[in-house]
């Protein structure tokens, strides 16, 4: 399921940077974030309570869950009159949480896949705390948040996923 996952994480934050960027419209982006938070919900659900699931399973569950509810976020701070506060201090205890798993994910590593979702890790902890820098803090990084979003959503999302539903990874 991770190339699955790994595909709507890489359209999610690519059409997320070219949101950042005024391309698409608030209540237009909406829909790829439903879509991609019931993704991230049902693939957290049946590696959390599989008849398979197991302890690598249920943490690998608990950490999908985060990209669901940070997508689910998304699509609700554009439907409702909110600062985006939230969002923001939510991203910061997301930030911190996935740097141990970087950390992990390179000590652990045996494959080339391996280190490149070390990498991925790292990439996403900056971008989390890039939203909260964003939206907690109100720094003007909006175009480098975009720039980041786009480029987080190609590289860690889209060719990895793409890759390992083709078969190549």
């Amino acid at each position: 399921m991770l190339g699955f996952l790994l595909l709507y994480v890489g359209v999610v934050l690519f059409l997320n940077g070219l949101w950042l960027s005024e391309k698409i419209e608030d209540r237009e982006i909406v829909v790829i974030n439903v879509v991609s938070g019931i993704v991230a919900l049902l693939v957290a659900l049946a590696s959390i309570f599989g008849s398979d699931a197991n302890e690598g399973s249920i943490r690998a569950g608990a950490l999908t869950l985060l990209f669901a509810t940070t997508y689910f976020w998304v699509a609700y701070n554009r439907l409702v009159p909110v600062n985006g506060n939230g969002l923001g201090w939510f991203s910061l205890f997301v930030s911190i949480t996935v740097l141990p798993v970087a950390v992990r994910a390179f000590a652990t590593a045996t494959t080339t896949l391996d280190l490149w979702m070390g990498v991925n890790w790292v990439i996403w902890s900056v971008l989390w705390f890039m939203y909260f820098l964003l939206l907690a803090m109100q720094r003007p990084i909006l175009r480098a948040t975009a720039a980041v979003t786009l480029f987080a959503g190609i590289i860690t999302g889209w060719i990895p996923g793409f890759l390992i539903l083709d078969g190549f990874l």
